[in-house]
């Protein structure tokens, strides 16, 4: 449980935005969204019009880690979108593109893929005030890294993510203020920009 208003787009901040993603990651090297998907109404008409939520964004991720401790990094082309329900939940969710899909990749040398066959971080309001938070990852790290090796590391980031995102949501630093504010003036300018007509 983590205290603070259930925002999902903010928590997808600490995932896609490398700012965010730097406060508690220490391994990573780059991460961007390379192809945003604008298109939302297609992308809901595909989903069944809100059963499984109304996509409120989708693209395809690029995601690079950097090298340790004589490991080579790693790097990542992910579908990944957000999910918002009627009741205030949102589903945060990624899943690896398939090799055939490496063309999407950015030029440059090419790295071991780390793929992640299911990611997902499910946010639920218990209250105005707080929200359960599941975050789910079945990754695979490429090149033949054993397990025992890989596991506590990410268990690892994944604490300090909950650590970064809980100081964010209590209001700590200016994380939480800066993206309110931040969708007050797209609310204003929304609505400022709206023509109604008989």
């Amino acid at each position: 449980t983590l205290e603070g208003p259930c925002l999902g787009p903010l928590f997808a901040r600490f995932i896609m935005d490398l700012d965010q993603r730097e406060k508690w990651d220490a391994q990573i090297a780059n991460v961007y969204e390379a192809y945003p998907i604008n298109d939302l109404d297609s992308a809901n008409i595909a989903m069944q019009f809100g059963k499984y939520g109304d996509c409120s964004r989708l693209g395809i991720g690029y995601c690079q880690t950097k090298a340790n401790l004589g490991i080579a990094p790693r790097e990542q082309l992910t579908l990944c979108g957000i999910q918002d329900f009627p009741n205030g939940a949102s589903i945060i969710w990624g899943t690896e593109m398939e090799d055939w899909h490496n063309h999407l990749l950015p030029e440059g040398p090419r790295f071991p893929r780390a793929k992640s066959h299911i990611f997902s971080t499910t946010l639920v309001p218990t209250s105005e005030t707080t929200m359960d938070v599941e975050y789910v990852l079945q990754l695979e790290s490429g090149g033949n890294l054993p397990t025992w090796l890989t596991t506590p590391v990410i268990v690892d980031s994944v604490k300090k993510l909950f650590v970064t995102a809980r100081s964010c949501f209590q209001g700590e630093g200016s994380t939480l203020s800066d993206y309110l504010q931040e969708q007050k003036k797209k609310e204003e300018q929304f609505s400022n920009s709206l023509l109604i007509t008989p």
